[in-house]
């Protein structure tokens, strides 16, 4: 039988002893109430900054954050299944998916729930122009009614026969993205603590994937731990499937395959988690297959990979422009350069969220845009490191919330200790 490693590091980990179990939720409905009040109000704050009558979201996860509404969030990912309308005066309606409709009743934010018009080719076949009259007309009532005049309708995304269907009623279309990616980008205290949950959830699994790290396992078996442990403590989905081995870490992105570890390899995964309550945890680690003590060579990038981490991290403040932040942040050596993350950071909430902010390489090459790192917003730091045509990359990333002292760090998983 093959030997499963336990780390003495996990004893200090909450419910070690209880490892076969869920964890514990420790979250109150006095918690969720309050979100849901917190996110409903700052959309409907950006809606009126932006002057306009409402906003119409199509996006799930903008749906979930308006109103804690679930439903079959990755089928009407690509499926335009459902949407809500958030009007300026505050009043909300969610157009469910007619067989779900009572998902929505009963939410604290939701004033009304209506069976959605749906005009998608799969639901609607060659009847999609007799539906969008039907739709464009309903959704040009909602606007009158609550706008007290304005035309002016925010929308998230949407299929493009809408958009002459809206106008040819005289709705004016605005940008929707600006407002949610803005409305979302600022944390409440008890969004951190659902945070802190699913992280909690994702690090649990994390210490699944360790122990299994095994040689003559596959990638996915090892990556299927992750999955087990998000989802029996009431996760969501995973964003990708990045978690490779050896040669295929290098270059990154390579999805998570049936490829068989073999011992000293180096493995390196990114976890894009959605879990608990829809949010986000998005970390990266790296060790060995065996956790084994590494190569010189895996030793050397770890390093580099780890003080980019912890310099990036100690440079984060409330006012400090993405231009400063870039000017300031870690050189990364030219034999690094093909193997560069796509960001420094980003953003992250209920997933990867406003703002990205590239390396300085890239914002070097004229790439990237302004903007300000803000007090509450969560960011998550990231380094890929490998050499140009080398064998293997180290992946690491940590999520930290911006105080007015600086970056704290969110989640807790330790480094290895290569040092």
């Amino acid at each position: 039988m093959l030997k499963v490693f336990s780390d003495e590091r996990k004893k200090e980990y909450p419910n070690f002893e209880g490892a076969d179990k869920p964890l514990v939720n420790p979250i109150k409905a006095e918690t969720i109430a309050k979100v849901r009040a917190y996110r409903h109000d700052r959309i409907k704050q950006k809606v009126v900054e932006h002057d306009c009558a409402a906003i119409l979201l199509y996006d799930p996860l903008n749906i979930r954050y308006a109103t804690d509404c679930s439903d079959m969030q990755v089928w009407t990912m690509h499926n335009a299944a459902r949407y809500t309308i958030v009007c300026a005066d505050g009043h909300t309606i969610c157009f469910e998916y007619k067989n779900a409709m009572h998902v929505a009743e009963g939410l604290d934010r939701v004033d009304e729930v209506r069976p959605a018009v749906t005009w998608f080719y799969f639901s609607s076949g060659p009847l999609i122009a007799d539906k969008l009259k039907i739709w464009a007309a309903e959704i040009t009532d909602v606007v009158r009614q609550h706008g007290g005049g304005n035309m002016r309708l925010a929308i998230d995304k949407m299929e493009p026969g809408g958009v002459d269907a809206l106008r040819a009623h005289g709705i004016e279309i605005i940008e929707g993205q600006e407002l949610t990616e803005t409305a979302r980008m600022i944390k409440s205290p008890d969004e951190i603590e659902l945070m802190r949950w699913t992280i909690a959830v994702c690090e649990q699994g994390m210490w699944r994937m360790r122990e299994n790290s095994i040689a003559g396992k596959t990638e996915n078996e090892i990556w299927a731990e992750l999955h087990y442990e998000n989802i029996r403590n009431g996760g969501e989905w995973i964003e990708t499937r990045l978690l490779a081995i050896g040669e295929r870490t290098n270059p990154w992105f390579q999805e998570c395959s049936d490829h068989v570890g073999k011992q000293g390899d180096l493995l390196s995964f990114d976890t894009d988690l959605v879990g608990p309550y829809g949010y986000c945890s998005d970390i990266s680690r790296s060790w060995t297959i065996g956790l084994v003590p590494p190569t010189n060579e895996q030793r050397t990038i770890y390093a580099f990979a780890k003080s980019e981490i912890e310099h990036n991290m100690a440079l984060i403040q409330p006012g400090m422009s993405f231009v400063e932040f870039s000017e300031k942040s870690m050189r990364i050596p030219e034999q690094y350069h093909d193997n560069r993350y796509s960001c420094a950071f980003h953003g992250v909430g209920l997933c990867d969220e406003y703002p990205a902010v590239p390396t300085h390489v890239d914002v070097e090459l004229g790439k990237g845009y302004p903007g300000t790192i803000e007090e509450d917003m969560v960011l998550c730091i990231e380094s890929c490191t490998g050499l140009n045509g080398g064998r293997e990359c180290v992946k690491l990333e940590i999520q930290v919330l911006v105080t007015d002292k600086g970056a704290v760090q969110l989640d807790t998983f330790p480094f290895e200790d290569w040092d």
